[in-house]
């Protein structure tokens, strides 16, 4: 049976309030509520120092989260999980918590699907499901906090950069970023978030307007549009020369380096010319260049680049003046790819109706 009650998260800060006052309590028991959301909190009864009263009312009228967890897969002896979630509605999400020695990285997802279709990415390869809520982003957050709590540890860094296109649902995206900064909730400093785009220019200027001084990453992949008409579509739109002076553009208005990501693909974007014309494309911007071997992805025809070719696109890429990092692939053995758990689960379901 469907539950109707709204998320608690649902509501502002200001929404909240009023009903507690129509509930004749305090406007400081929605700081109390946050409080104990951010703790980890799964249940109204939890929250202790709240009237029983208040809790019974908002157990009637709210649920604590919307999101149920649906499957769950690990890597790295423990240190990266991800969680499938099932949305209102029926769709899921992926959400992937990544344990460092000095940081906690939450990898979130803003659509349930993504409608750009790059072919090389698994999340592409269902049917675009909905754009997320603002709330279903942040619960999305609180849940991590909740798991990295038990084990001692905080939430500390955010990435846009699971399922879904950030800049293609833009509002939810701008609110949760503000909410999960909030210090009365998760208050993760906008400088720890990372928001990804394959290349929405509108959308990137727009943010630059903001006030919320977040990391831009730009879904790079190729630096010229013959290729990257074909790696990521939204290119024949947006072409790259156009997307990179937009993206150092924000780095000038909000003085935040943007980052390349740079999916690595053998024999496709790993040869010297790709590394030659990324030089010539980003010299002298304020700019990082993240390079990621790929993540093998089922009924694709791409692969990884051995260990050595991808050291040797490095090294051409650092010759040429930029900054540049390989970035540490973490849970390769557990559906690592975005999407890939979201995939699996759904082929044993049409298997298991079939």
């Amino acid at each position: 049976m469907t539950d109707l009650r709204p998320p608690i998260l649902s509501l502002s800060a200001a929404e909240l309030e009023t009903w507690l006052a129509e509930h004749d309590a305090p406007a400081y028991r929605r700081k109390q509520v946050w409080t104990w959301l951010a703790r980890g909190a799964t249940t109204f009864d939890a929250m202790r120092d709240v009237p029983r009263s208040l809790r019974e009312a908002m157990e009637r009228e709210f649920r604590a989260t919307s999101l149920r967890p649906v499957a769950v897969s690990e890597a790295d002896s423990g240190l990266t999980t991800k969680t499938l979630f099932e949305l209102d509605g029926g769709h899921s999400v992926e959400a992937v918590v990544m344990r460092y020695t000095e940081r906690s990285t939450l990898c979130i997802s803003s659509q349930a699907g993504c409608p750009i279709g790059c072919p090389f990415c698994a999340t592409g390869k269902f049917p675009f499901g909905r754009n997320l809520k603002a709330h279903e982003i942040v619960e999305q957050a609180v849940d991590a906090a909740r798991v990295l709590a038990a084990e001692g540890r905080r939430l500390s860094h955010v990435v846009f950069m699971g399922m879904g296109e950030p800049m293609a649902n833009y509002d939810s995206v701008v609110d949760s970023v503000r909410r999960l900064a909030d210090p009365e909730l998760l208050g993760i400093s906008p400088r720890r978030i990372v928001v990804s785009t394959s290349g929405l220019i509108p959308r990137i200027t727009q943010l630059s307007e903001e006030n919320i001084p977040v990391t831009l990453a730009i879904s790079l992949h190729a630096a010229r549009d013959e290729l990257r008409d074909v790696l990521v579509p939204i290119n024949r739109k947006y072409p790259v020369r156009d997307l990179v002076d937009t993206a150092q553009a924000y780095a000038g208005k909000t003085g935040r380096r943007v980052s390349y990501e740079w999916v690595m693909l053998a024999g496709v974007n790993d040869t010297e010319r790709d590394a030659r014309e990324l030089g010539l494309l980003l010299k002298g911007k304020h700019a990082h260049v993240n390079l990621i071997p790929f993540n093998p992805v089922d009924d694709t025809p791409y692969r990884a680049p051995e260990r050595a070719a991808i050291r040797a696109f490095r090294t051409l890429i650092d010759a040429q003046g930029l900054n540049v990092t390989v970035r540490d692939t973490r849970g390769r053995e557990a559906d690592a790819a975005c999407g890939q758990l979201h995939e699996r689960v759904m082929r044993n379901d049409q298997a298991a109706v079939s």
